[in-house]
């Protein structure tokens, strides 16, 4: 009896444990609509698989990132990818790299948040101060100043930066735990969104009058399109 018991005890208890970790599986695109007509579908949560007979070592190969990145732009930095867009054999694999350069005295990768990815993030020259801020409604800020052979990690969908503040060039490689991580710049998101957010939204939401509200998107948006 005492054996029955223990059985059922098991038994049940393996379906709780099923039960507790059963979910859905986590997005790799922003939003996949559901549609009846499959003839009409674009999108697929991943991507498509080629027969694996037909893969090839190119398949899970990318050259280049010993390559500089050009940082002659507004924000003094580039990121260069290695995700499923450049390297087809990450697909379904849940992770992917990369390479940010920085320019010297200020070059910056500003506050975004990757949706779908946690990020790891080591640098290889340079000095970083890096930092990310918490969720509401404590928005703790954690950041530290990163020098080589450094690392540092930004948990997922938490709004984070990196910002040179050396004299000469700073570069980094990061991995992030999705195939697609996605990435929301937060300040080209707000102001610079195609069509604009109302400005009366964004003056209210930040406290700021609404010339320098149409202002800032004017900038953004200019950038983003």
């Amino acid at each position: 009896m005492k054996g029955v018991q223990f059985l059922v005890a098991f038994v049940l208890l393996a379906l709780a444990s099923k039960l507790v970790s059963a979910s859905d599986p986590s997005p790799l695109q922003d939003f996949c609509v559901a549609i009846n007509d499959t003839k009409d579908g674009v999108f697929v949560n991943g991507k498509f698989c080629k027969d694996p007979k037909l893969a090839t070592a190119e398949d899970f190969f990318l050259p280049g990132l010993n390559i500089p990145g050009n940082t002659s732009n507004q924000v003094g930095s580039m990121v260069t990818p290695a995700n499923v867009q450049q390297i087809p054999g990450l697909n379904t694999l849940g992770l992917s790299l990369v390479r940010i350069d920085y320019a010297p005295y200020g070059g910056l990768n500003p506050p975004h948040t990757h949706p779908r990815a946690t990020e790891i993030l080591v640098v290889v020259e340079g000095t970083l101060s890096v930092g990310f801020v918490t969720s509401n409604p404590v928005n703790r800020l954690f950041t530290k100043v990163l020098y080589p052979g450094d690392v540092f990690v930004f948990p997922e969908g938490m709004i984070h930066f990196q910002f040179n503040i050396g004299s000469t060039n700073a570069v980094a490689f990061a991995a992030l735990s999705s195939q697609n991580p996605g990435v929301i710049t937060i300040a080209n998101a707000v102001f610079g969104s195609d069509p604009a957010i109302d400005p009366d939204v964004l003056a209210n939401a930040f406290q700021l009058d609404q010339n320098i509200i149409k202002q800032l998107q004017s900038r953004f948006w200019w950038d983003n399109n």
